[in-house]
């Protein structure tokens, strides 16, 4: 890992098995100055091929801060929290000047548009509605879907390497242990200083 990443194991995988990485990148990094410098070195240190997920970060802060408010109808809001993914995806993609894509491992590195990955099939039907479900438990599927490698880049490190510990002290969402139920292997990144 770079000189700009603390990293670290959460689950091993067994010898063999794992095809390529998905990379959980928080939303909350984008007030970096360097986040995309800071993502793409994550990516260029994974094993390939490599889907980037993007956390929604203010933009779905702020939905959840007018929910809050005002609460909406929880279908709506959910559906909005999902399609402002997407924003970040764009975000991301132009940023790094990776490709936007709607299935992982189509590229050696990839942002992967979520809503689009989430309109195929049952995926979206598949998803609890709620709050309680976030990128983290939408990145930890789609790593047990291909079989990849998670690795969650959040701005603190885990305060555990128990998932079910990490969600209840709200660094991955309560749906999380949940989901990543079928994911081989779990790291994590965060960045070395704040700023």
């Amino acid at each position: 890992m770079s000189d700009s990443w603390r990293d670290g194991v959460i689950r091993e995988a067994p010898a063999g098995g794992v095809r390529g990485t998905v990379i959980k990148f928080g939303g909350s990094l984008f007030v970096r100055p360097r986040w995309a410098d800071e993502l793409l070195s994550l990516v260029s240190r994974a094993d390939g091929p490599v889907s980037v997920i993007v956390g929604g970060g203010g933009l779905v802060d702020g939905l959840r801060a007018i929910d809050a408010a005002s609460p909406l109808p929880a279908t709506l809001t959910h559906r909005l929290a999902i399609d402002a993914l997407a924003l970040t995806a764009r975000l991301a993609a132009v940023a790094t000047g990776l490709q936007l894509v709607s299935e992982p491992g189509v590229a050696d590195a990839a942002v992967l548009d979520v809503p689009a990955w989430l309109s195929v099939g049952h995926r979206l039907a598949k998803l609890p509605v709620g709050w309680h479900v976030t990128s983290d438990s939408i990145a930890a599927e789609v790593a047990a879907a291909s079989g990849a490698v998670l690795m969650l880049a959040k701005s603190l490190p885990p305060p555990t390497t128990d998932v079910d510990v990490a969600a209840a002290a709200g660094w991955v969402d309560p749906w999380f242990p949940t989901a990543a139920r079928g994911v081989p292997s779990i790291r994590w990144a965060a960045p070395e200083a704040a700023g």
